[in-house]
């Protein structure tokens, strides 16, 4: 042992001896980096000799390393692209099936500071020595809640990475769901009582798996799939939104991160399920009697059913969505709630008539148009596409038109005068299409338009607007309303001739309305809008908390888009 130790740089030799000597708890606690420098044959070992340590027989040295590289580390991106390149990150990725319980911990910090950040080569440098297989089985056999947080944490940080998103699906979901998301949200499988379900627990371990599944929801049609089948994980995130309603605890973190899932697994159902083609609006109908007769929503259509669709689109979630938007302060999850309610409300199948109508008896319609007067530019964005959406049902339209066209027009700029807001050109978009949806095939909607007001708007946006977007956007609702013969007389006494009503050409050639029924990420793949980009950190020794959230925003049409956490701790 004394000849072990005798190998030792002397920054090592000094740990080991804090890690063995006999203290007692309260003292050996007190052992620090700054008591260890005060030896005067102490210097700073280089990378290469730290790394070395990570191969070392002793335990107590081993864990002593990887807590060194965890806080050599934080926030320190060249130290972790040397890592990388002195072959450090397999070596740590083994310690993680380490039995002693103080070296898989510690080579799990490193992990988790190693992985965040921009620079995805390190991510896939643990993905390349099957890391994130590794950080899920030590995910299932640790009982240590700082362990969980730190796996969960690393796993966070390696799914902002577009290329791992399906790989921990694939290893990770049904683990991570099972493990962390059901048994701290308060869902039980086998509880037929509702009264004993418990609350959920607002834990970092919860939020750092829900800021995960968040990152792997976005990936696509497929991860969206298998994260709708995934056992258990629909319910418990309603459960846990439920929870914090119940409990007035609506605007943490973690409450953001499911709606937002929630809000990306409820994108593009109408086109993703199977056999949605033999359920269009045809059937409508069927799904409005068992509104009226509370018949359970499986009966009606018995050859078309998913848990996990009833789920989604049960009246108790039009409830939910509703009561977040009522009693959130977080933007972030108020927009996600309107998002929700946005892609339920779209495409032109059945259910999307079922929400639509649900919305209205739920009396949700007052409290979208109270959003409109929201400060924050994609509340109203994501408020203003879910009213476009709602507005395909024609009592919907008619009450839209009666108490939302005035809060809508009053978002609008007026020539190069921008409202107080000053809303991004996207959000004006998506008002003025929201605006057209409501007026079609509504004379009488139309007419309250201009009784608004709203023309000069529509007009100076028109002539003067730099965005060729806003133009055409503003040019079909003044083509709309010039197309009802009845108005035209008090427009002309209005001084509003048919030149103010002349057809928009983009620079295509092609003219027409955008497809209000498609998201534009189908019509234009791969083209995103980055449009909320925030980090926090929180320097903790050898430890980084930090967060990055970036939405992806569908920027006119009618599908919502996806959100997703770029990266976690």
């Amino acid at each position: 042992m004394a000849q072990l130790e005798g190998n030792l740089n002397p920054f090592f030799q000094a740990m080991y001896r804090a890690q063995t000597l006999q203290f007692p708890h309260k003292r050996s606690s007190m052992v620090s980096l700054d008591s260890i420098r005060r030896d005067p044959r102490w210097r700073d070992p280089n990378l290469h000799e730290v790394i070395s340590m990570l191969s070392h027989p002793m335990d107590p040295v081993k864990s002593n390393a990887a807590a060194y590289l965890q806080h050599l580390c934080y926030e320190n991106d060249r130290i972790k692209q040397d890592v990388r390149q002195l072959n450090g990150v397999p070596i740590l990725v083994e310690l993680l099936d380490h039995p002693k319980a103080e070296v898989h911990r510690k080579a799990c910090g490193a992990l988790r500071n190693i992985s965040y950040g921009k620079d995805h080569n390190n991510k896939m440098a643990i993905k390349n020595c099957d890391g994130i297989q590794a950080l899920v089985r030590l995910l299932r056999k640790s009982s240590s809640m700082e362990v969980k947080e730190l796996v969960t944490g690393t796993l966070w940080n390696l799914s902002s990475h577009e290329p791992l998103k399906m790989m921990v699906i694939n290893h990770g979901l049904q683990t991570l769901t099972d493990e962390i998301i059901i048994p701290h949200s308060g869902w039980r499988r086998d509880s037929v009582d509702a009264s004993k379900l418990q609350s959920a627990e607002w834990t970092t371990v919860f939020k750092n798996t829900s800021g995960c599944l968040r990152n792997v929801s976005s990936d696509g049609a497929e991860a969206r799939q298998r994260l709708r089948e995934c056992e258990g994980l629909v319910d418990a995130l309603l459960h846990a939104l439920q929870s914090a309603v119940a409990n007035k605890d609506t605007d943490n973190k973690s409450v953001e991160n499911c709606v937002c899932i929630l809000r990306n697994l409820s994108y593009h159902v109408h086109k993703e399920i199977p056999g949605a083609e033999r359920f269009q609006e045809t059937h409508a109908n069927h799904l409005m009697k068992a509104v009226g007769t509370k018949k359970p929503l499986q009966d009606v259509f018995q050859f078309f059913f998913f848990p996990w669709l009833e789920l989604l689109y049960q009246p108790e979630v039009v409830r939910l969505y509703l009561s977040l938007l009522t009693c959130s302060h977080n933007h972030n999850t108020l927009e996600a709630a309107a998002g929700a309610l946005q892609n339920l409300a779209a495409g032109q199948w059945a259910w999307s008539s079922y929400i639509r109508a649900t919305v209205r008896k739920e009396k949700g319609l007052p409290i979208l148009v109270e959003l409109l007067r929201s400060d924050e530019d994609k509340v109203v964005r994501a408020v203003a596409i879910a009213l476009r959406n709602l507005a395909m049902d024609r009592r919907n339209k008619d009450l839209i038109g009666s108490y939302a066209l005035r809060d809508l027009v009053s978002n609008l700029p007026c020539g190069q005068q921008h409202p107080a807001k000053n809303l991004e050109g996207d959000t004006v978009v998506s008002i003025l299409n929201t605006i057209h949806e409501v007026i079609t095939d509504s004379p009488e909607n139309a007419r309250m338009l201009i009784q608004g007001h709203a023309v000069q708007k529509l007009v100076a946006i028109n002539k003067s607007s730099q965005s060729a977007r806003e133009t055409k956007a503003a040019s079909h609702v003044l083509q709309t309303i010039w197309a009802y013969k009845d108005l035209r007389n008090a427009l002309n006494k209005a001084g509003w001739n048919k030149s103010y009503f002349k057809v928009y050409k983009s620079n295509s050639g092609k003219q027409g309305s955008d497809d209000i029924t498609l998201p534009l990420m189908d019509k234009n793949q791969g083209q995103k809008i980055t449009a909320f980009s925030h980090q926090n950190s929180l320097p903790q020794a050898g430890h980084t908390h930090a967060s990055a959230v970036t939405f992806h925003l569908d920027v006119i049409l009618k599908g919502h888009p996806l959100s997703h956490v770029k990266s976690g701790l």
